[in-house]
């Protein structure tokens, strides 16, 4: 690709994330977000809380070498499955559904890898970057979150 067509496609994205970030931000420099804490907001937080210590316990015994690359490949998408049946109508809630769709299938990809010795150094560069990213939106919901009745502490 010419450098000419990158740098335009580069400045294309900031201007469209620069638009975006505008549109949701008011006056005040802080996001105009209505939180909710309805039932399916419940609902992701336990699917969530759930399936993060089950990838977890799987991939703790996976470096122990208790356990298979296949049983955490398989933990991963499960949980991914999971995930995407959840249907938050928070705004924070939603996000943090996609980024850890997203992160569920970057471990995935690096579990799969290391267990064929190839690297998998970017891709848990990639989840790890994208559960902190989630950890960043739902730190910053969790007060408005708790008021109406929801807590994400066990997400953090």
């Amino acid at each position: 690709m010419k450098p000419r067509i990158t740098a335009a496609a580069g400045l294309v994205c900031a201007v469209v994330i620069l638009g975006t970030f505008m549109l949701f931000v008011g006056g005040t420099g802080s996001a105009q977000i209505a939180h909710t804490c309805s039932p399916t907001d419940r609902q992701f937080i336990d699917v969530a809380q759930l399936n993060m210590a089950a990838l977890s316990s799987t991939s703790e015994d996976y470096l122990h070498g208790d356990e298979k690359a296949g049983s955490v490949i398989a933990a991963a998408a499960t949980s991914l499955k999971n995930i995407k049946g959840t249907y938050p109508s928070d705004p924070s809630l939603a996000k943090t559904r996609a980024i850890l769709s997203a992160m569920f299938v970057e471990y995935g990809k690096a579990i799969k890898a290391d267990s064929t010795h190839k690297d998998a150094g970017k891709y848990i560069y990639r989840a790890y970057g994208l559960a902190n990213f989630a950890h960043d939106v739902l730190a910053q919901a969790k007060a408005p979150l708790r008021q109406r009745g929801c807590d994400v502490t066990p997400l953090l």
